[in-house]
């Protein structure tokens, strides 16, 4: 049975059930119990934005709160991995992992290989990202790109309540280092997702939207924004196909050059920084594998290459638009607005 929830309360549903179901999942975190062990209240922030407030009530053995100390933390979650648990470890944002980045990149990703396949290690480090909620340039990155760069690690970014459910179930029930992003500025986004547990596998992107004349590429906070340009394009009789990546390791590259295969365009949109980002990753293997299908040069939108500033008015501008997509899948059709 489905009901419409949000996507703060789809994540909280997910390690709730899983917990339920598996007592070697654990949860490591800041704020995650708050004042356990200590007089007073034992109030359950479940972090900065009370994710995953509730669950310590419900789960007091498997909920541990830790000291401000990433590397200590995260380090301690992928050793437990290694013993038989598997921890959640609550990165508050992901700007913080270059605390504990030698834990993650040096360690977790790379047991698997260094001991010839014998090593698993059953680890999902959740962490917000993303800007548009005023949080300023130490708080508000989105770092896809450098965690994609790593092999060994899987990297998950949904879009929707659905799909954050069941790929934190994935994530969690998966044998080796997950890190699972979630946008914080649609953590309040709604949609229909079932009561009982499912999982979402891995590498398979999901056509939100079918069309014939451009294909966008896109994940997280940028799939409602190319639904939004979509929309605008259709006023000029352009039709849009929406794929939203949902995994971006390993990445569903399969069902993106089957569209541009029928579309003949691509507009990548990614909110992280231009450099070395998801959407230059994704147009460089189009233009490998598919530019005899291109009609038209593949368009990029993404975040300028600089810091998010605080300034409510220019993060504003600094995060991808509606307009800008559509802008860029006018460019593709060959007019602009």
């Amino acid at each position: 049975m489905a009901r419409e929830i949000s996507i703060k309360d789809a994540i909280n549903e997910a390690i709730d059930q899983e917990m339920g179901r598996d007592p070697t999942v654990i949860m490591m975190g800041e704020d995650i119990v708050g004042g356990a062990g200590s007089p007073g209240e034992d109030d359950a922030w479940g972090g900065p934005l009370g994710v995953t407030k509730g669950l310590y009530h419900k789960h007091p053995d498997q909920m541990i709160d830790t000291p401000l100390s990433e590397s200590a933390y995260v380090g301690a979650a992928i050793g437990a991995a290694t013993c038989g648990l598997r921890p959640i470890a609550e990165l508050m944002f992901i700007d913080f992992m270059g605390v504990c980045l030698d834990q993650i990149f040096n360690q977790a990703a790379k047991f698997r290989y260094m001991f010839g396949g014998k090593a698993e290690t059953p680890v999902v480090i959740r962490a917000m990202c993303g800007a548009g909620f005023r949080a300023a340039a130490q708080h508000s990155q989105m770092l896809t790109p450098v965690l994609t760069h790593i092999p060994g690690l899987k990297v998950v970014c949904p879009s929707n309540a659905y799909d954050a459910k069941g790929l934190l179930i994935q994530s969690i029930r998966d044998n080796d280092p997950v890190i699972f992003l979630e946008h914080k500025a649609l953590y309040d986004a709604q949609t229909d997702v079932p009561e009982e547990p499912y999982s979402i596998p891995f590498a398979e992107a999901n056509i939100v939207r079918e069309g014939s004349d451009v294909t966008i590429a896109t994940y997280g906070m940028m799939v409602p924004k190319s639904v939004e340009a979509a929309d605008m394009v259709k006023a000029d009789g352009i039709d849009v196909e929406i794929i939203d990546l949902r995994t971006l390791s390993p990445i569903d590259m399969e069902t993106v050059l089957e569209s541009v295969e029928e579309t003949g365009r691509l507009v990548c949109v990614d909110e992280a920084n231009p450099r070395c980002s998801i959407a230059s990753d994704v147009s460089s293997t189009v233009a490998q594998e598919a530019f005899d299908a291109l009609q038209a040069p593949i368009q990029m939108v993404t975040a300028p290459h600089a810091p998010v500033p605080f300034s409510p008015a220019l993060e504003d501008l600094y995060i991808p638009s509606a307009a800008r997509i559509a802008d860029a899948v006018r460019t593709c059709m060959g007019s602009r607005s």
